[in-house]
């Protein structure tokens, strides 16, 4: 314990010579310096020192819980010592952001089982209220949840999901109160206003009701690991330390959930690692069923179900690797019984199907793009929805009701706000129900979005979606801003941001790059985006900042780099290859120790990554992972100006990932950059809960953008 006292008073003591101003805005000080502990890990022949392995010791679990939580406070206090000067820029870029956004505003209704249901918020308050109204929209108002009210006195507070049963008498909804994503679920008789007393803790956060309309199934979680791991069964009036499993998956590289069909008819427990599935079913009336499976796992194939009145419809990737469409009978799931009925395309990737009665709706993306398809069950006549911009993003949303010939999309681009249409799939006609409202006003005549294409160090061609206002000039001058992915097959796609104007209309230009690893361009896109092809991921994104400036968007000295996550470890990845290529990095709770996190399958979600980057524990996996992993490849070299941000309770990527990373940079670094870290010791890894918090921390990384670029105001 003195030794924590001593570490945190010699901390302040360096950071008492705050005195002065650099050049750029920044103010001068003497950043933190952190303990080394020597520790070594001896593993394929393979010795490494790691002398901040101490840093894993957190939560009151061990000796060294007070100096991480001392040495976390220093940094933060670093933080605002070296950003005193730019105080008001952030103040004014917060409220400038908040000032877009509508305060009393309310989602467009979705109609679902005789009720229409929305949310809505109110002036000044942070939360949403939860509401619906029985088959019109004239009826009286019904709120269900009041989260303004509920989170009061919580520092977080995020609602899970709200689930109402068959008869709609019924809700169960969840809430986690730390930011670890662990549901606590609660149950309210939505005829009486009664919350019952017995509540399920530690859960994945959703909730399913049989037909019977007191039966409800749930993913429980490992508390340590934090994996789901088990599918229970509560039965209303009963103790929930007495419900009965289920489902228990003994894979520790598989994800688990359970989920209703929008029929109604089935529960299904779908199991699933990175490149295999496995769904379990029974009848939604038969609660006490035991689950079956439709088909079992197969190596290297994943499936999905999709319900019809006279057969399911299975989406897969077997001998497809852009995935296609069979079917089957409903009572011969067996893959023996697959017919196809949508076949494989070579330039055609299948993200999703969704079933009506009368129709499916094909989710596919070609060159990048969504493109929705919708097919009529009855004729098999077939259209596209036609969307007219080079970069947009489009998807469905809200459609829960089976028996409807209407489907409703979102419409997105970096210049248009998000956009919901109701879509009649009979008479092909569109109907705007909401466009989001930017408030002060928004023309998007004063913007320009491009789709370009880099070519990358083998010659793939590799897009970037960008945006600008046709005022800001293209020169070597022009501060560019370029974010990545590019894990996990997630496509990053070209969307509308009201807090990015703010960059936009202060000269930024804003550019998104495609990546490999995502899955903008085909499965293939993923493939050859992870395990031992991760490099490809870090290679195009150096190359698209290579572009841009040949280009003549930007140039050395302008152009800055931005990822989160999984984009954390490309910002750790590509500051190692070319740190000299960017003037400044933001990494947000950045995955950044791949090899040591990977090692330890206590840390919550390693296993389920294996298939995502490989087990170390394996020779071939670890010398691969060694040549990109950010933490283990710091050297003594100079570095990008670069803000580094993390969670004390993140769930995801645990906050000494990026602690320990800092304090090597800030060892090894031979330049005078600016090196932040700040941590939110309250929130976890997607940040503040309230609808307006979170713009604190967007306003500091704009500020630190745009302090190294001079910009004050």
């Amino acid at each position: 314990m003195k030794k924590a006292v001593f570490f945190t008073l010699s901390l302040l003591l360096l950071m008492a010579c705050t005195k002065s101003s650099d050049k750029s805005g920044f103010r001068q000080a003497a950043p933190p310096i952190a303990e080394k502990k020597e520790h070594v890990r001896t593993l394929h022949g393979d010795t490494v020192l790691d002398n901040y392995y101490w840093m894993y010791d957190f939560f009151g679990k061990g000796p060294d819980s007070t100096l991480v939580i001392e040495y976390l406070n220093a940094e933060n206090a670093y933080v605002d010592s070296v950003m005193a000067n730019t105080t008001a820029l952030q103040n004014s870029l917060f409220e400038e952001m908040k000032g877009r956004i509508k305060d009393k505003d309310e989602s467009v209704p979705t109609f679902r089982n005789g009720y229409y249901y929305y949310t809505r918020t109110e002036e000044g308050k942070q939360y949403h209220k939860y509401c619906r109204k029985k088959e019109t929209l004239e009826a009286p108002e019904e709120i269900l949840l009041d989260v303004d009210k509920m989170a009061e006195g919580y520092a977080y507070y995020a609602v899970g999901g709200v689930f109402i049963s068959d008869d709609n008498k019924l809700m169960a909804y969840s809430v986690d109160e730390v930011s670890r994503r662990q549901y606590t679920i609660f149950i309210k008789n939505l005829e009486t206003g009664e919350i019952y007393k017995e509540t399920i803790p530690n859960t994945q956060g959703g909730a399913v009701w049989a037909a019977d309309n007191k039966t409800i199934f749930y993913t429980s979680k490992n508390p340590v690991t934090l994996l789901g791991e088990k599918i229970k069964k509560h039965v209303l009036g009963t103790d929930p330390a007495a419900d009965v499993t289920v489902y228990e998956e003994k894979d520790k590289t598989n994800y688990i959930g359970v989920g209703k069909t929008k029929d109604r008819k089935y529960i299904f427990v779908i199991s699933q690692s990175t490149m295999s599935s496995e769904t379990f079913y029974i009848e939604s009336s038969q609660p006490n069923a035991t689950f079956k499976s439709f088909q079992p796992r197969m190596e290297d194939v994943l499936y999905d179900i999709i319900p019809l009145e006279d057969r399911f419809l299975i989406l897969t990737n077997m001998d497809a690797q852009n995935f296609r469409v069979m079917e089957c009978p409903l009572d011969k799931t067996g893959v023996e019984n697959w017919k196809e009925y949508i076949p494989h395309r070579a330039d055609i990737l299948i993200e999703s199907v969704d079933g009506f009665k009368d129709f499916i709706v094909i989710e596919e993306r070609k060159e990048g793009l969504i493109q929705l398809r919708i097919r009529h069950l009855t004729d098999g006549k077939e259209y596209y929805i036609d969307f007219g911009e080079p970069t947009y993003l489009a998807y469905t949303s809200g459609n829960p009701e089976y028996n409807t010939d209407v489907v409703r999309y979102n419409y997105t681009s970096m210049t248009t706000p998000y956009s919901i249409y109701d879509y009649n799939m009979n008479t092909q006609e569109k109907k705007l129900m909401k466009e989001q409202e930017i408030v002060g006003g928004y023309n998007k005549e004063e913007y320009k979005t491009e789709r370009l294409y880099a070519t990358a160090k083998d010659g793939t061609k590799v897009p970037i979606s960008i945006v600008y206002k046709k005022t800001t000039a293209r020169t070597a001058k022009t501060p560019l801003l370029l974010y990545g992915y590019g894990s996990y097959g997630n496509s990053m796609d070209a969307t509308f941001s009201s807090g990015r104007l703010s960059l936009l209309d202060r000269g930024f230009i804003y550019a998104l790059a495609h990546i490999r690893g995502g899955q903008e361009m085909g499965r293939q896109w993923y493939e050859d985006g992870k395990l031992q092809k991760k490099i490809n991921t870090f290679t195009d994104f150096i190359a698209c900042g290579e572009y841009l400036i040949a280009e003549n968007y930007t140039g050395k000295g302008h152009l800055y780099a931005e990822g989160g996550s999984a984009g954390g470890l490309l910002m750790g990845a590509v500051v190692n290859m070319e740190p000299e290529l960017w003037h400044g990095i933001i990494a947000d709770v950045p995955f950044v120790d791949v090899i040591n996190t990977m090692l330890d399958e206590d840390i919550p979600l390693t296993t389920n990554e294996f298939g995502e980057w490989g087990n170390p524990k394996e020779e071939e996996a670890y010398f691969y992972m060694k040549r990109y992993d950010p933490y283990e490849n710091v050297e003594k070299k100079n570095y990008p100006n670069m803000l580094v941000t993390t969670g004390l309770h993140d769930s995801q990527v645990q906050y000494f990932e990026p602690a320990k990373w800092v304090a090597k940079l800030r060892d090894m670094k031979t330049d005078n950059n600016v090196l932040l870290l700040k941590t939110n010791m309250e929130f976890g890894h997607g940040g503040a809960s309230g609808r307006f918090d979170y713009l604190h921390d967007v306003a500091l990384a704009y500020t630190f953008l745009l302090t190294l670029e001079g910009i004050s105001k």
